[in-house]
């Protein structure tokens, strides 16, 4: 009641609308790994969480800046790869048959980065607002491959203290629902392993954030051996947390990195002489090729093609450098999922909603996987008699092209955690309403608190169940809301400061196995 001292006339406003809700966002990833660089306008951004919209806005602030005309713009990301002789075909990876031998395509492991390939199917997939936790910039090439087509993929420039010191970072971030790391897989087994139970245990810790993983061993897996990644995954990512985490397998091959961003200086850390004998041998000599390679090798004085002017011009002479340059693209383009399925989560949340599985949806810019798996391959994969850690699949159909077949946590043994689309519902109704109890801190702890608060919370989950977020024939059916003395609070917990909410909720499953009786019935006679 306003005290009024004053002789006259005096108004007083009174609210007619309750409180309501504002939904907390609900695909919002944060990105750790090593990006081109991080600075903008002098100002580090180094070991800085950084909120971003647009793949043009990280490029400014994490790309490397164009250089003056006439020279090549600068390209962001610049693996390198040898050609290494083999005594026979290669069981895994990309090989070439060049004069009768067979030529491994093996990266110089130090160069190999997946943090801005993978931000870019995130963009391309229809992602919004994102992260970045860059945790350093890249490192020196070695100045050799690995050493064999099955040799696990380690960078040595990938340390596990950068990326536990981001992820640390981000413990304070609220927004971020989505931990991603596409670098991590370039760690070794044991190390991915600690950062992945280190993500779970905070995501578990702070209930806003879900971790989507990458299986080691799937950007080239054995057709037959490839269960031992598998085993090796469900053996290091740990026991704590599993609902928080969501992995999928294969890896995918994709059309992100375009023709023109690789080129020969990304073959033999750009020695023309060592690449010069494959396109221009005495045993198959090429002269167009031959005049190619020597303007790279002895530039004029004055005139000098630029790099993608003979780059243009080698792919137009030389078949064969041609179809070395498909392959190296090839393998700058098979990347782990976790970035295009942040992505496809963001499009998910915004045209069915975050209670719609995201699931039987394709990934843009993916053209296959590195493994077409089968119905028989997959069923171990999705469900573990052991562990009970589902792993989701994303398959190659005939007539339907690549599709995400799976949406299970990793705590698939849960029947109330099994089913991504469940636990991310959850937190976002759980942040949601957190958010909006915050304005009834320190208010009376009485009835009409009770009842605003009520009324304020069934109003959302009225909302989110008429738009199909909640199961039931009513919304009576589908959620309900309690709170008060004698039903959620004792005496003890008004004397305490506490007020305390209880939500049941009939959260929406998906229909995972469709199942269609068909019974044969004789025809009648006469």
């Amino acid at each position: 009641m306003i005290r009024i001292t004053t002789p006259g006339i005096h108004i007083n406003e009174v609210g007619s609308l309750p409180n309501t809700i504002v939904p907390v966002a609900t695909a919002v990833p944060a990105f750790i790994g090593y990006t081109p660089q991080a600075q903008y306008q002098g100002e580090s951004y180094l070991d800085r969480p950084m909120r971003i919209s647009s793949l043009a806005e990280f490029e400014a602030i994490y790309g490397l800046p164009d250089p003056a005309p006439p020279a090549d713009p600068a390209r962001q990301y610049s693996p390198r790869y040898d050609l290494v002789p083999q005594s026979g075909q290669p069981k895994v990876g990309t090989s070439l048959l060049l004069g009768g031998t067979y030529y491994a395509v093996l990266p110089d492991p130090a160069t190999v980065y997946y943090l801005y390939n993978s931000l870019r199917l995130f963009f391309l997939n229809g992602g919004g607002a994102a992260w970045i936790v860059s945790v350093g910039t890249y490192g020196p090439a070695s100045g050799q491959p690995i050493a064999a087509p099955a040799t696990p993929l380690v960078n040595p420039n990938v340390r596990l203290a950068d990326l536990q010191r981001g992820l640390a970072l981000l413990e304070g971030e609220v927004e971020p629902t989505l931990y991603v790391c596409p670098d991590a897989t370039l760690l070794p087994v044991a190390d991915n392993a600690t950062l992945m139970q280190a993500m779970l245990q905070q995501a578990d810790g702070v209930q806003t954030a879900v971790c989507l993983f990458d299986v080691i061993g799937g950007h080239q897996p054995d057709p037959v051996l490839y269960t031992q990644d598998i085993a090796t995954f469900r053996n290091s990512v740990g026991n704590t947390g599993l609902k928080y985490g969501v992995a999928y397998y294969p890896f995918i091959e994709t059309t992100v990195v375009q023709p023109g961003e690789l080129d020969f200086t990304n073959l033999f850390g750009g020695d023309v002489a060592r690449f010069a004998p494959l396109l221009d041998s005495p045993a198959c000599p090429d002269p167009a090729a031959s005049g190619i390679l020597d303007a790279i090798q002895h530039p004029p004085a004055t005139g000098a093609m630029t790099n993608a002017q003979l780059h243009a011009a080698l792919l137009a002479a030389s078949p064969t450098y041609t179809a070395i340059i498909n392959a190296i693209q090839q393998l700058a383009c098979t990347l782990p999922p976790s970035g295009a399925m942040a992505g496809v989560y963001a499009v998910n949340d915004s045209t069915r909603g975050v209670w719609s599985a995201p699931a039987n949806v394709g990934i843009v810019g993916a053209t296959t996987v590195t493994l077409r798996l089968t119905d028989t391959q997959q069923a171990p994969l999705n469900v573990d008699a052991e562990s009970g850690k589902s792993i989701n699949a994303i398959r190659f159909f005939n007539g339907q092209g690549l599709l995400v077949w799976g949406a299970r946590t990793l705590d698939g043994n849960s029947e109330d955690w099994r089913y991504v689309q469940v636990r991310r519902t959850l937190i976002y109704i759980e942040q949601s309403v957190k958010q909006a109890l915050q304005a009834f801190v320190f208010a009376p702890n009485d009835a009409n608190t009770w009842r605003a608060v009520q009324g304020m919370i069934g109003s959302f989950l009225t909302g989110l169940w008429s738009q199909g977020g909640l199961q039931g024939a009513s919304a009576s059916d589908a959620f309900s809301v309690s709170v008060g003395l004698g039903s959620t609070m004792t005496a003890d917990d008004l004397l305490d400061g506490r007020m305390r909410v209880t939500l049941q909720l009939a959260v929406v499953h998906p229909a995972e196995f469709i199942v269609v009786t068909m019974e044969q019935q004789m025809g009648a006679s006469g």
